[in-house]
């Protein structure tokens, strides 16, 4: 016990100098707290999943409700609306795309069924909010592109944790009702961001009475927590709920909230105070996390690693051919672009439903989790080592033909942008 504690006091540290360095290098903190995880867990076996217990998937949840929602705070209600057509075309065609190319992988390569590569395509085919919100933020994109990118990660958790459901239903009943599928989607989606608006203005009406309490800095995340969970419990996508409560609440003055519900307070939602707080927590839980995940990734055979990398390369390269299409106007530059094509990592998300088809009994099981297990480390090491080479010129010169814009803008900058 004594030796976890201090190993959680240590890694705390470590985080802190990992994202000073960032600033310099450019290596993001999330790849070194993955490998440290890796070491621990899969090279040594000095931690193992199990010794997590129940606790280890419950912090990991809470990290993503934490950054869901401090992602939302963070995002303006005009950019928002203005990207929503963008978002809709960049996460649909990026799924679309993904689920093509990792499931055909996986049928003629891995001789896996129809059924099971589509399981593997699906379960890959999100982006990790862990991942990208992080280094949205540190790299200091363009609003829209910035905007972006934070939905798409919410979004497609909700495609990739609807779908794989619906296929390990077509699984145990042996039919799939495409129309229940689609509606299953919509309303995870839509039910879930009312849910998060309606969760928003309801703590705008008791705010004022909440503050006068002490020590409450931390009751608007135990209000978040409730909002995911009964957003849950519905079945509904308590990940959009948390984000749309975020974005609620970030955007209560111009939505005219206040003027809307007869509020006589002037309590400000979101205090300097609290953004701070949800910063640290943010900061803090992100370590867990990704060491956490680190722990829990498995290693198969070197094939497995080969075709890891293979199926990621053919997906940042159809991730850069969407982006070429759809960033094509000039008021998103080479630097915001080229970021876009790099932020398709794969998370703890992938890494839970992964073990879901072998628990099913579903033929391939293994594989699917052993390959979903290697791409999510993969695409985590592919996207650190494409920001690391953003600056570089010659890297800068082939994204700007790649993307067919020019290459006469300034390099991209550090992490302070």
């Amino acid at each position: 016990m004594s030796t976890t504690v201090m190993f959680i006091g240590l890694a705390v540290f470590l985080a802190h100098f990992l994202a000073l360095q960032f600033r310099h290098t450019n290596v993001p903190d999330v790849l070194v707290l993955v490998l440290l995880g890796i070491v621990l867990g899969p090279l040594t076996g000095v931690v193992t999943p199990d010794d997590f217990g129940k606790i280890g998937p419950i912090i990991a949840t809470i990290a993503l409700v934490v950054i869901l929602f401090e992602g939302g705070t963070a995002l303006d209600l005009k950019t928002l609306t203005a990207s929503l057509g963008s978002t809709g075309a960049l996460t649909i065609s990026t799924f679309v795309l993904t689920v093509l190319i990792v499931g055909g992988i996986g049928h003629w390569v891995f001789d896996l069924s129809l059924l099971a590569a589509l399981l593997l395509g699906v379960t890959l085919g999100g982006t990790s909010s862990a991942v990208v919100i992080p280094r949205v933020n540190s790299l200091r994109l363009g609003e829209k592109p910035a905007t972006v990118l934070v939905l798409e990660s919410a979004l497609t958790d909700v495609l990739c944790i609807v779908g794989v459901f619906a296929l390990l239903q077509v699984h145990a009943q042996g039919e799939l009702n495409a129309g229940h599928l689609v509606g299953s989607v919509m309303a995870a989606m839509v039910f879930a961001a009312v849910i998060g608006v309606a969760g928003g203005v309801g703590w705008l009406l008791v705010l004022e009475r909440i503050r006068g309490f002490p020590n409450t800095i931390s009751s608007t995340l135990a209000y978040v927590f409730i909002v995911y969970g009964a957003t849950e419990f519905l079945g509904y996508s308590g990940a959009i709920a948390a984000l749309s409560l975020g974005i609620t609440l970030g955007n209560s003055q111009r939505l005219g909230l206040k003027k809307w519900l007869k509020l006589q307070h002037d309590v400000d939602p979101l205090s300097p105070e609290d953004l701070n707080f949800y910063r640290e927590a943010v900061f803090l839980l992100k370590t867990y996390f990704f060491i956490y995940l680190g722990v829990s990734i498995r290693f198969g055979e070197w094939d497995t690693v080969l075709v890891a990398v293979g199926m990621m390369v053919l997906v940042y390269l159809a991730r850069l051919l969407v982006v070429r299409q759809l960033y094509r106007s000039p008021d998103v530059d080479l630097r915001d672009a080229a970021i876009t094509v790099t932020m398709v990592p794969k998370g703890l998300a992938a890494a839970v439903l992964a073990s879901l088809p072998l628990q099913q009994g579903v033929a391939g099981g293994e594989v699917i989790r052993d390959i979903s297990y290697m791409v999510v480390l993969v695409s985590i090491t592919i996207t650190a080592l494409l920001v690391i080479t953003l600056p570089w010129p010659g890297v800068r010169r082939l994204y700007a033909l790649a993307l067919g814009k020019p290459a006469t803008e300034a390099p991209p900058s550090d992490g302070h942008g």
